[in-house]
């Protein structure tokens, strides 16, 4: 029963995550209420929330950030590509690096 479980578990994690990217800009609360209800949901059931769908939560104050709407997204200048993600919440960024 478990592989069933985790199944639905991820697929209501993908549609909450979906959801609240498409209603960031028109309602921000909803948004907020979707996202933590998919985190509520892979805690729930100890499924391992995939990296893109984990990336849309801020490290340090641990808020949904919808790229571009209640965040910064730059492109490094160095000589390691990377992006760097600022959460306009607490202001912490954190950056990815871009494999070559």
């Amino acid at each position: 029963m478990k592989p069933v479980v985790k199944k639905i578990a991820l697929e209501r994690m993908e549609i909450l995550i979906d959801n609240a990217l498409s209603n960031a800009k028109t309602n921000p609360k909803l948004a907020q209420r979707q996202a933590s209800l998919a985190k509520k949901i892979s805690m729930r059931h100890k499924v391992k929330m995939p990296y893109d769908l984990r990336m849309v939560f801020c490290k340090k104050c641990k808020s949904f950030i919808a790229p571009g709407i209640n965040s910064k997204i730059r492109v490094g200048r160095s000589t390691i590509k990377s992006i760097r993600i600022t959460c306009n919440f607490c202001g912490h960024t954190y950056r990815k690096v871009i494999a070559q």
